[in-house]
């Protein structure tokens, strides 16, 4: 018998130095078998000493695969983070600052899957059953048929899921579950590996749903090693402000569907209440045109929202001016002050910038980078631009426009929440009448001359 022979459980997964008739871990019996490592396989003469395994099946490109079958949850915005709803045998992450709303999300629909037909459990390493129980109480959810459970030992909760064979099963979180197999304390770095890989690899196996919150870094980052985000199937992140009660839902990364796609909730005394119209609500508390208020139109995923820039420059007290940025890239910030300085003659030298993106809002896209630059114009200048006026469009380096992908999409959002006017860069192709009045630049010197009337030294 070679060295490094063991002997694993087909049954919970167990690994034991010697054969035996019965398994000390699920106490199973005939279910131990031999594993032998890829090193001590047989050798084929005509492998050139390579090792001997079982031929897999290939396919072409053109080999046609049926799409996965989806489950609706009947929550539309949660439905359309995932990609069109859940598919079986996926593997889900979910990430989130402390209390932004993880639990009360999961909840919510793990209820409207159970009342659709699935078996779903809810397995928490954080909170005992009653603590679970009491939210369920607080969002009117304890008629729904889901199955609770308090546990952290992976391996009990591999055999329970087997004996249940539920299709939809929530783990709150990965960093709290441990595998006594190996030697290190919950939430290290081998454990949320080796916790991440056998739930993955448990719904792939079995068919099952699987959806594990993750804790963050101050970052914002999934704590834990990378390779999780590379496992499993989809990544979703839950952001938002404590201050405001909107929270954003967003796909990261999507096997399944497209990634960057958002889903927009409303946080209220009875939970999470899905939010149709996004752009409606970011722009509800607009009041009339001021200074350094700018709209800016842009895409998250597959949907336009309209959102809006808020910026404030004011002299700086001290000799090392302030850059404040919420909700905007603040090194994507330094290019755009650099840019109009440089390119436009507008100095932002002794002066403090703060910007902020009302309602809690994250804005990632190039396309936002005239929107900012024109409310900081419009915040320095003390000129606002019309209220029923849109901007966005990239800004290069050298001063020059460039058209954001989507136009059209993004004009149409804005006529349907009743805005008449739109400043974009200079498009080579366009498409059908948005019914948006457009003034296009194409480069910044321009835009601000025109807009604002204030005259560079160039």
């Amino acid at each position: 018998m070679a060295k490094d022979t063991t002997f694993t459980c087909t049954a919970c997964n167990a690994s034991f130095t010697k054969w035996s008739g019965r398994c000390d871990a699920c106490e199973a019996w005939n279910t131990i078998e031999e594993v032998k490592p890829l090193s001590s396989g047989p050798k084929s003469k005509k492998s050139m000493g390579g090792l001997r395994g079982k031929q897999i099946d290939l396919t072409d490109l053109a080999s046609e695969e049926k799409e996965p079958p989806r489950t609706l949850s009947g929550v539309g915005e949660l439905d359309r983070t995932l990609g069109g709803g859940l598919v079986k045998a996926s593997a889900i992450l979910v990430g989130g600052d402390p209390g932004i709303g993880k639990s009360t999300l999961l909840l919510q629909a793990a209820a409207r899957f159970a009342r659709n037909g699935l078996k779903v459990l809810y397995i928490s390493g954080e909170e005992s059953a009653s603590q679970v129980q009491m939210r369920a109480r607080r969002l009117g959810l304890t008629e729904s048929p889901v199955k609770l459970a308090s546990e952290t030992n992976l391996r009990d909760i591999l055999t329970t899921l087997e004996a249940e064979k539920p299709d939809f099963v929530i783990i709150d979180s990965i960093q709290t579950m441990w595998l006594d197999t190996v030697e290190a304390a919950p939430g290290s770095v081998s454990q949320v590996r080796s916790a991440a890989h056998e739930l993955t690899t448990f719904a792939k196996r079995n068919g099952i749903a699987i959806v594990m919150v993750g804790h963050v870094t101050k970052d914002g980052q999934i704590a834990g090693p990378r390779v999780v985000e590379h496992m499993v199937d989809t990544v979703l992140y839950f952001e938002g402000e404590r201050g405001h009660q909107f929270r954003i839902l967003r796909a990261v990364k999507n096997r399944f569907g497209p990634a960057d796609e958002i889903g927009v909730f409303e946080m209220t005394g009875k939970g999470l209440a899905e939010v149709k119209n996004p752009s409606a609500l970011f722009l509800s508390e607009r009041g009339d045109p001021a200074p350094g208020s700018v709209v800016f139109s842009g895409i998250e995923g597959s949907r336009p929202v309209l959102c809006e820039f808020q910026a404030l420059v004011s002299p700086s007290p001290t000799p090392q001016a302030r850059r404040t940025v919420v909700g905007w890239d603040g090194s994507r910030l330094a290019m755009i002050l650099a840019v109009l300085e440089s390119r436009a003659g507008i100095p932002f030298t002794g002066l403090d910038v703060y910007l902020n993106v009302a309602g809690g809002l994250r804005v990632s896209e190039p396309a936002a980078d005239l929107a900012v630059a024109a409310a900081l114009v419009s915040a320095r200048e003390d000129s606002a631009i019309p209220k029923e006026c849109v901007v966005f469009g990239e800004i290069s380096l050298s001063g020059a426009l460039r058209p954001a992908p989507q136009t059209e999409n993004r004009l149409k959002e804005a006529s349907k929440l009743g805005f008449t006017s739109a400043i974009t860069p200079v498009r080579a192709k366009r498409g059908g009448d948005s019914g948006v009045d457009l003034r296009e630049f194409s480069d910044l010197h321009s835009f601000i001359e025109q807009i604002f009337g204030a005259q560079s030294p160039q």
